[in-house]
């Protein structure tokens, strides 16, 4: 569902942040990328999404080479295909729960169903949260809801940058629990972004980003 090949990225000129030569996440499989903050977490999950373009190497997500497409292209691709849970929530404040989901659909160009977003609230205990504005909800139901709007529209792929690393041992294990349980019931790939140690016990599979930039020819 994802292959990244030979991928190298870096915002200054002569460094390279990251370096990847290999990296496949298939459909139905749950990964960790691992590392200390500053290691290129966020920018590995923002090259995934098609985001950033990296210097060298590509990106294909579901078969599509990420570069091949324009940039709108790659925006309504991203709609269809990829979830993101983002650290800051990001929901619209002048929209209910429920609308901020129903918006994910229309930006994909997809059918507006009421139905779908509801029970993607109700599968994450929010659905009595669908007519609320977001200054109406704890943060633990914005992250709920944030992660709800990732997953209506049932990417094939859900990136999710540090879920946990505000939360407490309980609220850490539900919301872990939470992506884990949703991508397996939709068959999303899922890639987590965190430096939380607490997630190596409920996800197998690790990947681990050297903290260094690495000089290269400019």
């Amino acid at each position: 569902m994802i292959r990244l090949e030979q991928l190298e990225f870096g915002y200054r000129r002569g460094e390279s942040l990251l370096r990847l030569d290999r990296f496949v996440v298939a459909g139905n499989d749950s990964v960790l990328l691992l590392g200390p903050s500053g290691c290129g977490k966020t920018t590995l999950l923002h090259l995934m999404a098609g985001l950033l373009a990296p210097r060298a190497g590509r990106v294909f997500v579901d078969g599509q080479d990420l570069a091949q497409l324009s940039a709108g292209a790659r925006d309504r691709f991203r709609g269809n295909r990829i979830g993101l849970v983002l650290q800051q929530f990001h929901l619209l404040p002048t929209l209910t729960a429920g609308q901020n989901l129903l918006v994910v659909q229309t930006m994909a160009r997809l059918p507006v169903d009421r139905s779908a977003a509801l029970a993607v609230l109700q599968t994450l205990g929010v659905s009595e949260c669908a007519n609320s504005y977001p200054h109406e909800l704890s943060v633990g139901q914005q992250q709920r809801v944030a992660i709800a709007r990732a997953l209506v529209n049932s990417p094939k792929v859900v990136l999710a940058d540090e879920p946990t690393s505000n939360l407490d041992d309980e609220s850490c294990a539900a919301v872990i629990d939470l992506l884990l349980g949703a991508a397996r019931k939709q068959g999303s790939a899922l890639v987590i972004a965190t430096h939380d140690s607490r997630l190596k016990s409920h996800v197998a599979r690790h990947q681990v980003l050297p903290c260094r930039a690495v000089q290269v020819p400019a």
